[in-house]
């Protein structure tokens, strides 16, 4: 009876080469993790610890325990409910006519027409824009007394709008910058979207007869779902963190006389730089971030269920 031959070493240089290809991958995205762990993970981390802390801005290294005393005075301050409210209709506001106009935008310029090139260039510009910038001169054209949206209004026989006192119409004044901003940048994600349709499904629908509109009711919406969930993630998670346009729309933390259009990251920002209260402000921070964990998952939620009704059909 012959033993079988013992198993022949492999040479070392084959047994490096082995240990390197199992390893790359790490080693190439190891600068990431890196740099994710030391301003993205450790952050969020410490301001975890610092909510449970009362820790004033004078005196950072001074900290007092206080437990989820931070989160129960939070719930219990009248401001941040209004904030969180305001929060939520500016960012319906903005967010459902921005995506369905930035929808019929790239339905349009998914069309041969000409000088595409130059519309298409054209949607970045208010993206490009600098927020700073882009919020002042809407503050001017939202102006009381001489602001030109009210010009136009008294030409069709409206009286004046105090645009940055009353609580709907901030709200929309605000949200109105906002839907500048965003409309094109998310009408060329929509326009990508749809040139990775097949052109055979549309010419397979025109040759049942099927208008433009059935067209784009069965054709370029369904082919589309990937992305217009992708885009309500996104502008739900901008929203939720909305702080540029309200700080810069009236130059207040308050967001207004009467808390008007006070959002999350205002009301952060006040608590943190205008009370100094850092232990309270890294709070609103958590709760945000849990609030757009929520948000996030309803939105995934939804889409799961979707799918499986159509997959049941």
């Amino acid at each position: 009876m012959t033993l079988p031959a013992p198993p022949v070493a492999a040479p070392r240089g084959t047994r490096l080469r082995r240990a390197w290809q199992a390893a790359s991958p790490y080693a190439y995205i190891a600068p990431f993790l890196t740099l994710f762990a030391a301003f993205g993970l450790f952050p969020l981390l410490y301001t975890a610890f610092v909510s449970l802390y009362r820790v004033e801005l004078q005196t950072p290294g001074d900290m007092q325990w206080r437990g989820l005393g931070n989160y129960t005075a939070l719930f219990t301050d009248d401001f941040f409910w209004i904030s969180l409210r305001n929060t939520f209709t500016i960012g319906v506001i903005s967010t459902v006519p921005q995506l369905i106009m930035a929808l019929g935008l790239a339905h349009l310029l998914n069309y041969r027409l000409r000088g595409r090139t130059f519309f298409r260039t054209a949607m970045l510009l208010p993206y490009a824009t600098s927020v700073a910038a882009a919020t002042l001169v809407f503050a001017q054209l939202f102006g009381r007394d001489f602001g030109l949206v009210n010009y136009v209004l008294g030409l069709v026989g409206f009286g004046p709008v105090d645009w940055q006192t009353g609580t709907v119409a901030s709200q929309i004044a605000v949200s109105t910058i906002v839907i500048w901003r965003w409309t094109g940048y998310n009408a060329l994600i929509y326009l990508a979207g749809m040139q990775s349709i097949p052109t055979e499904l549309y010419e397979a629908a025109e040759m049942d007869g099927a208008s433009r509109w059935r067209q784009f009711l069965h054709v370029t919406l369904p082919g589309l779902r990937p992305t217009i969930v992708f885009t309500t993630i996104v502008s739900t998670i901008g929203a939720t963190q909305l702080f540029g346009e309200p700080l810069l729309f009236e130059g207040s933390v308050s967001g207004g006389i009467s808390h008007q259009y006070q959002t999350l990251g205002l009301y952060l920002y006040e608590q943190g730089w205008g009370f100094f209260h850092l232990g309270r402000a890294a709070a609103v921070a958590w709760v945000m971030f849990l609030l757009i964990l929520v948000l996030v998952g309803v939105n995934a939620l939804m889409v799961r269920r979707r799918a499986r009704k159509e997959a049941t059909r």
